[in-house]
């Protein structure tokens, strides 16, 4: 596989860009495999990866139904933070975060990284206790966090309305939050992942589990039987479903989450901007779009689209802080099918299954972590208990009242 480089590049293009060799090839399946993943999008794709690179583990397959990061992973907002407010919560995504940081050059595959900062914005005095609190709670867990005042926010962001229907009277920035080219993620950890040794079939459909003795030892697909010695799942909002597939019932509830993007315009927002009153978050793209998203749907569905409400909500939401962008035009719309758990946290391990691991319930915030998750469910797999960083997301934490309610705690809905 050819080095990404300035000079391979120039010397390729020489060539006329003729002799580069596909960033990774889809493989036939093979009979046997010592782990196998159901799911190509970016959790699938780091655990491989890091099974490979990591815990010495390369005769691994990645399975997916589709394409290389057709779900999830290339439809989200590219949000990448770790401003929460529980130690559990706050020492997982800062381990994701700084994977990110290093993500580039550990894959030779540029993933644009933008740690222009997540600012969340306060609009009454009881968000403004909320954030301060959330604020403590966010240095006493070793992450960089900075009150602003609505006059130091306007500074930050010029355009901003800060005397809106709900007027800004205070904000949370996260320094080292940002954006990151969400596709990239999905090429990157592929390539990456192929070049150590890992099998990528993509259009190969899961058709069945095979469960003896209370242990999976293989799986069914549209492209054959495969056996196996460990099965990891990470489908996301399919979860459910696959699950079922095992005998096993998940707490999970799947529903769109829009988001949206406008015409390109020139550099106007250099920070990544969300209010949970309006229930609205909004950056500005490496392309120039002003990507905005919002809530969840409210009813369960497994379309990759979203509604018209949603989308005028999404848009009043954001012409109540930006009155200028009204100007601009709509380009293109989508929806992820997102899980959600009952204490909106995922479920990340071993399941009662032996030998079958899950990896879901991130609900809105599972494109962040995805480094995170992949190193960490790497772990689980290959050691055959929890890392550290994922004992309080077992799946038996529901059964002890256990729960880790981050958006209830934050007031944070993204």
């Amino acid at each position: 596989m050819s080095h990404y480089s300035f000079f391979n590049i120039a010397k390729k293009a020489i060539g006329g860009h003729q002799s580069w060799q596909p960033a990774w090839r889809n493989v036939a399946p093979k009979k046997h495999y010592d782990v196998v993943i159901i799911g190509g999008g970016g959790h699938g794709l780091a655990t491989a990866y890091y099974l490979a690179t990591r815990q010495g583990i390369s005769n691994v397959a990645v399975i997916e139904k589709g394409w290389v990061g057709g779900g999830n992973t290339g439809r989200n907002t590219q949000v990448v933070r770790s401003n929460y407010f529980y130690p559990e919560s706050a020492a997982f995504y800062d381990h994701s975060l700084k994977l990110y940081e290093n993500l580039s050059h550990e894959l030779n595959f540029n993933l644009m990284l933008s740690q222009r900062g997540q600012l969340s914005l306060a609009h009454n005095e009881h968000e403004l206790e909320m954030m301060r609190r959330t604020g403590n709670a966010i240095l006493l867990n070793g992450i960089d966090a900075y009150e602003l005042s609505p006059a130091e926010i306007k500074k930050r962001v010029p355009l901003i309305n800060l005397n809106a229907r709900y007027p800004v009277m205070g904000g949370l920035l996260q320094p080292r939050g940002g954006i990151v080219r969400h596709d990239a993620v999905a090429w990157g950890l592929a390539r990456g992942a192929y070049n150590a040794g890992v099998d990528i079939i993509e259009n190969c459909s899961l058709t069945g589990m095979d469960i003896n003795d209370g242990g999976i030892t293989g799986i069914q697909t549209s492209l054959g039987s495969i056996s196996a010695e460990k099965v990891g799942v990470a489908v996301a909002g399919h979860s459910s479903e696959v699950a079922r597939m095992a005998g096993l019932q998940l707490p999970i509830t799947s529903m769109s989450l829009q988001a949206m993007v406008t015409e390109p315009i020139k550099p106007v927002l250099d920070v990544s901007v969300i209010s949970p009153s309006i229930h609205m978050y909004t950056s500005q793209s490496d392309r120039g779009e002003i990507v905005l998203g919002g809530g969840a749907d409210v009813y369960n569905s497994y379309a990759q689209r979203g509604s018209l409400p949603a989308i005028e909500n999404n848009v009043a939401a954001l012409l109540e802080l930006f009155p200028r962008f009204s100007r601009l035009k709509l380009m293109r719309q989508w929806a992820g099918v997102v899980d959600m758990s009952p204490d909106t946290s995922p479920i990340i391990g071993k399941t009662p299954v032996d030998n079958l691991f899950i990896n879901c319930g991130w609900g809105t915030g599972g494109f962040k972590a995805i480094p995170g998750g992949g190193d960490t469910f790497a772990h689980t797999i290959a050691h055959n208990k929890p890392h550290p960083l994922i004992e309080a997301f077992d799946w038996w934490r529901f059964e002890r009242g256990a729960l880790i309610d981050e958006s209830a705690a934050s007031g944070v809905a993204h």
